[in-house]
């Protein structure tokens, strides 16, 4: 009798793999709603309170998402759940150009949070073990080039579609179609393999370090920080007669920053640390904030998206292994899962907030300026606390 022959895809097919599954649960599912936001205020009339509410709800999924995953061992293969998070990313992306109701597209939203944060979890930890596996770690940044390239190709078709003057409605669902067919990509590239074993948890709490203590709040304040410029930067350059005519392009260029600038902090912080990584990163992310705002012209909003997109992942990743790092040195034998899921909720908090009272204040005073003020004093605040 024959046996049947396990396939093994190559570690750069599995990166790939991976690299497509979050450009579909974060670069499209999590961020296109930038890039359509503004025909979407335009055509429904929508405050931008509300439009900060819809994106918080979506914060508020990927917070619940996130700390669900993180401490929680779900049933069944972690393949699976993957997969069934993409298509549940997919069809909620899609449903947002069916409906006009603010409620539908808050429980949308949040679902679609939800589906983010289960995308971002399960592809690293089946895509990281396939390399680790492999002998290939390397091979991570481009994994984590998903998200800006999900970004830059959404960008690009939201782009396309506005100037062959399609509805709001028709970005959203061809959103969602170009979500199924990277879903359908993944299930080739990304094999099945053995689970782990279930892991036991230490009953203790989080260790007391005052470190932590302070990159947890400095990582709160980086989910703050850099959410107000991500959610709201093409309706800035819309709503700035001097820059309009880089609607277009805005978004695919923080997409374009995105995609190399996880493996380039990395590169960085082996050379300096991650704790000055980190810092710096959020210090060039304060100086782009602003320019969003103070800066209102080609050379000032590029200058934003570039320095936006170009550190938000970075921070992400920095932030993360630092809190592994700490939470090591803290106490042996602690689980950093807890640790990790400490981070996660406080940076689920600043994103929460920012879209949310960026949009009251907005409404209020007529513009971004004061909000995205705060949002740069808190990435300065965030640096100084990681320095030290």
């Amino acid at each position: 009798m024959s046996r049947a022959v396990t396939i093994h895809p190559s570690p750069v097919t599995v990166a790939l793999g991976g690299l497509i599954a979050i450009a579909v649960g974060i670069g499209v599912g999590r961020f296109v709603y930038t890039p359509i936001l503004p025909p979407m205020l335009a055509a429904l009339g929508l405050s931008k309170s509300t439009a900060g509410l819809i994106a918080s709800a979506n914060f508020a999924g990927y917070l619940i998402g996130a700390l669900g995953a993180a401490r929680a061992t779900l049933p069944g293969s972690r393949r699976a759940w993957l997969l069934g998070a993409l298509l549940a990313s997919a069809a909620t992306t899609a449903a947002m150009g069916l409906t006009a109701s603010i409620a539908a597209f808050l429980v949308l939203r949040f679902l679609g949070g939800v589906a983010s944060a289960l995308v971002l979890i399960l592809a690293s930890a089946l895509v990281l073990d396939r390399l680790a596996e492999a002998g290939r770690p390397g091979l991570m940044a481009l994994h984590f080039a998903g998200v800006g390239s999900g970004i830059a190709v959404s960008a690009a078709l939201v782009a396309t579609q506005l100037a062959a003057g399609a509805s709001w409605t028709a970005m959203w669902q061809a959103s969602g179609v170009v979500s199924l067919i990277g879903a359908l990509a993944v299930a080739l590239l990304v094999p099945a393999g053995r689970e782990p074993p279930a892991v036991p948890r230490s009953a203790q709490g989080a260790p007391r370090d005052p470190r932590l203590r302070r990159m947890t709040l400095a990582y709160g304040l980086f989910g703050f920080g850099y959410v107000i410029t991500a959610t709201f930067l093409v309706a800035i350059v819309r709503a700035t007669p001097a820059i309009r005519g880089l609607e277009p392009v805005i978004w695919i260029v923080v997409g374009l920053a995105a995609a190399p600038s996880v493996a380039f902090w990395g590169w960085l912080s082996r050379r300096i640390g991650i704790q000055t990584a980190f810092a710096t990163a959020a210090l060039a992310e304060a100086v782009g904030v602003l320019a969003s705002v103070v800066w209102p012209s080609a050379a000032g909003i590029c200058l934003a998206a570039l320095l936006v997109g170009g550190t938000f992942m970075g921070l992400t990743a920095l932030g993360l292994v630092r809190g592994r790092e700490l939470s090591q040195q803290a106490l042996h034998g602690h689980d950093p899962h807890r640790v990790m899921a400490a981070m996660t909720g406080a940076f689920g908090v600043g994103q929460i907030i920012g879209p949310a009272l960026a949009g009251v204040l907005s409404d209020a005073l007529g513009g971004f300026a004061v909000p995205s003020t705060a949002a740069a004093g808190a990435l300065v605040l965030a640096a100084w606390l990681a320095w030290r």
